[in-house]
């Protein structure tokens, strides 16, 4: 067995024992360097890094393969990636590219398809002068977001 595999099966127990816990991503670099970045659905703490990383280093040999290993979380300024992610961030602002587009606007829903997001804008009045606040919507699939992050306000 690889050892990209051996990491990927212990991972997944590591996350049985926790399913709050999910993988962001993985990667085992050509000298063995294995990086794993995870999210939570109710965060990540240093602890369920320090518990993915035993669970992780404890079951591999380092006789049999040397190895380093970084287990992170995911960070604020990380791009969204996962329908889980976008899930646990219902509520939040998001700053969301598409192709063409770019949303700024409140979470409002996530499905294992789309996300919708809410915001208002001001706008010229249909009729006279001056502008209008309006509550605009967005469904966008997950495969038209080129780019989904959290804004982090003050």
């Amino acid at each position: 067995m690889e050892l990209k595999e051996k990491v990927e099966k212990l991972l997944q127990e590591a996350f049985d024992e926790n399913n709050s816990l999910f993988l962001i991503d993985l990667m085992v670099l050509p000298d063995n360097q294995i990086r794993v970045v995870i999210d939570g659905d109710k965060g990540v703490s240093v602890e369920d890094c320090i518990n993915v990383s035993r669970k992780v280093e404890h079951n591999l040999d380092r006789e049999e393969e040397d190895f380093s290993l970084e287990v992170t979380s995911a960070g604020v300024s990380e791009p969204l990636l996962l329908p889980r992610q976008f899930k646990k961030n219902i509520g939040r602002k998001l700053q969301v590219k598409t192709e063409n587009e770019k949303f700024e606007g409140n979470l409002i829903d996530a499905t294992e398809t789309d996300i919708k997001l809410h915001w208002k804008a001001r706008e010229p009045k249909p009729v006279g002068k001056g502008k209008v606040t309006v509550e605009k919507e967005a469904v966008l699939e997950y495969s038209a977001v080129v780019e989904a992050k959290v804004m982090i306000t003050f």
